[in-house]
């Protein structure tokens, strides 16, 4: 066996006994779950403990008051607990799957110390643990050292390792002054020093956040899970009052039926499968979030991201790479392309810029790369001059905006080649920008630098297109670039803003939510944090602004954009799981009915067996089954739960599929359990 085969093998074990620990660690803590205090917040679970504990006082009584023999007293209590214990498992099996990374997350926390200064000219302070810090305490942080919480710089400049939070290993820069002033407590500061205002409280750091998310903890119900509870309630007090008139029915026809009969027909008729999954289909939608790296402020956030239906995307950094590059070069008439690729390569070897840089990697794909000589003269690029160059051997090679050019080349545009010119012009409409290239007595071209689109971000587009989505992308830029940009990504973008400033983007949210829309918006930057508050979906870039975090109700670790995207998808996902589980639940009552009423009823009223479609072995076996299989589809639901339903496909065929196979499936999958559980039943002789 190869040591790659090998070591592969190994990891897939140790999975293998973290996944069993955990199933493990869930079994045991779904039994301290039995708590009513613990259930009360639950309808449907504290209604299946009140009947556990009716039935355990039964079976004790004995047949005498029961009327029930013992043995299947006792098996459709047990039955019942197990019930209970399969909901609770669904539950702490789901935030059990979080607690490994909560405990590698607090790792470390209680020990760390911080030197807290008394302004940014203090470099010296004074070290103090890290959970006596404040809100408001300033912090200088130094080169090998652990940032202590959440805060802003407010001085200074460092290369910072984000990999314990985010589990990218490349270091970021954090810098005083821009959007890229946020920090993560329990990162490392790996060059440099900074300052930093600490913007949290003990206890409200991203990294608390994102422990109680992962716990389940503090997981508040969503205003969705409220709703389902209610209509859960208003079902189960339906069939409490269906249940508890049915003595009353039989007594007019001279039939009894065992209280405990009854308790066990009220179980299995209320929606106990969706009310035992409901909250773990709630915490592996926060879980599916924590592994995206995005933690969320409330669960309102998440459930609203599934019904988004405008979606505002910054240009620059989320459709666009962050800077311009070179698309083309554009030969004056009579200059070789040859010439005009080596003269703009010479031009740009001092200019360090992205858009520079790019110019080098788009002339060498066709033509050799010069090297650097000694004598060489190089020119950096200067926002002064808006130029930047070398100096050869006597030849002068310049490149740069085109009245800078002009300029230095005491060139009128009237002397301009009408081909160049025509170029300049156009470059400019499509939004792009021109930049010339000469020698000290020749213009020799145009660069064509171009916003150019990130790969992939128009399928992207599609998709949301196909989820109706209407997606609309901010720009700071003029009409003309953002047009043109929109234009390029017609796949997706149905809109822009253009020369974008907070007012705008408040102004256009508060238009879409008149009109019925929910609207997710992305954003770093303190001027984003107007519209971030106002959008309801707001997600925040964690390298960026504290105004910006504070602002929205989602936080993006890994400060990636276009993640929102995958948020709208967990969002959806967990409206669906949730939609789709509960119309499975609910079909299955329904052909519970078929299974239990007319076994039990049929003695008292004869005309119930043209609905005796299953032909039970009895009526103990009957109520045996139902329970069993009560309870075990709760189980056989779990994955289901923690995973959540597919996505894939248009709405419509979403929807179809979902009907067919939870809706059309909760009622036959019933029937075929049920009957399967009775023959086991009555082979073995249970009853």
């Amino acid at each position: 066996m190869s040591k790659s085969a090998s070591m592969s093998t190994d990891t897939i074990q140790v999975k293998g006994k973290k996944q069993k620990s955990q199933i493990l660690q869930a079994m045991v803590e779904a039994l301290y779950r039995f708590n009513p205090r613990a259930l009360f917040g639950s309808p449907i679970l504290f209604t299946l403990w009140l009947a556990a504990v009716m039935a355990t006082l039964e079976s004790l009584l004995g047949q005498p008051l029961s009327g029930v023999a013992p043995s299947l007293a006792w098996q459709l209590t047990a039955w019942l607990w197990l019930t209970l214990w399969f909901a609770n498992f669904a539950e702490t099996l789901a935030e059990g799957r979080g607690k490994a990374r909560a405990d590698s997350l607090k790792a470390g926390m209680s020990q760390l110390k911080a030197r807290r200064v008394t302004s940014p000219q203090d470099d010296k302070g004074e070290w103090v643990p890290a959970t006596s810090l404040l809100k408001g305490d300033l912090v200088l942080v130094r080169s090998g050292e652990m940032i202590p919480a959440d805060g802003e710089v407010v001085a200074g400049i460092a290369s910072v390792n984000e990999a314990a939070i985010t589990g990218e290993s490349a270091p970021v820069i954090r810098e005083s002054g821009t959007d890229r002033s946020g920090v993560t407590g329990n990162t490392t500061v790996v060059s440099d020093q900074i300052w930093v205002h600490i913007s949290n409280n003990p206890g409200e750091s991203t990294l608390d956040r994102m422990i109680a998310l992962v716990e389940g903890a503090k997981r508040q119900k969503t205003p969705n899970e409220m709703a389902l509870d209610a209509l859960l309630v208003g079902l189960t007090l339906i069939f409490l009052l269906v249940v508890a008139t049915l003595p009353w029915f039989l007594d007019y026809n001279g039939t009894q039926v065992p209280r405990l009969y009854l308790l066990a027909l009220f179980i299995t008729l209320i929606p106990t499968t969706i009310g035992g999954l409901l909250s773990a289909i709630g915490i592996a939608g926060m879980d599916r979030l924590v592994k995206l790296n995005v933690i969320a402020k409330s669960g309102r956030a998440v459930e609203a991201a599934g019904d988004v239906r405008t979606l505002l995307l910054d240009k620059t950094g989320t459709i666009t790479f962050g800077n311009r590059m070179a698309d083309e070069l554009i030969p004056a008439p009579g200059v070789d392309p040859s010439l005009l690729a080596q003269a703009a390569m010479l031009a740009s070897l001092g200019d360090n810029t992205p858009e520079g840089k790019s110019i080098l990697t788009l002339a060498s794909k066709s033509h050799t790369r010069p090297s650097q000589l000694e004598s060489d003269i190089l020119i950096p690029f200067s926002a002064e001059t808006r130029l930047s160059g070398l100096d050869r051997n006597g030849h002068h090679y310049r490149k740069g905006a085109v009245d800078a050019v002009l300029r230095y080349l005491s060139l009128d545009r009237k002397a301009v080649p009408e081909l160049i010119l025509k170029s300049v012009d156009n470059i400019a409409r499509q939004g792009g920008t021109p930049l010339l290239v000469c020698t000290h007595e020749k213009l020799l071209g145009v660069v064509y630098l171009k916003d150019i689109i990130k790969p992939g971000i128009k399928a992207r587009f599609q998709i949301l297109r196909h989820m109706g989505i209407r997606t609309v992308m901010i720009t700071g830029d003029n009409p003309l670039t953002a047009a043109a940009i929109a234009a390029e990504a017609e796949a997706g973008v149905d809109d822009f803003i253009a020369e974008a400033t907070p007012e705008k983007k408040l102004a256009y949210i508060r238009q879409e939510q008149a009109d019925g829309r929910l609207v997710a918006m992305c954003g770093d930057g303190a001027n984003d944090a107007p519209a971030l508050a106002q959008a309801d979906v707001g997600l925040a870039m964690n390298e960026g602004t504290q105004a910006a975090k504070e602002a929205g109700n989602l936080v993006d670790l890994d400060s990636n954009p276009t993640k929102l995207l995958d948020v709208v998808l967990v969002g959806k996902q967990l409206l669906v799981t949730r939609g789709a589980l509960t119309t499975f639940s609910i079909a299955n009552d329904v052909a519970k009915y078929f299974a239990i009423l007319p076994a039990l009823f049929i003695a008292a009223y004869p005309q119930l067996g043209a609905l005796n479609l299953m032909l039970l072995g009895s009526p103990e076996s009957a109520i045996l089954s139902a329970i069993i299989f009560n309870a075990l589809i709760i189980v056989a639901l779990v994955p289901l739960a923690l995973r959540g339903v597919s996505l894939k496909g248009t709405a419509a065929s979403l929807l179809r599929r979902n009907l067919l196979i939870y809706g059309v499936g909760g009622l036959i999958v019933p029937f075929i359990g049920i009957k399967l559980i009775d023959l086991v039943i009555t082979g073995l002789g249970l009853v």
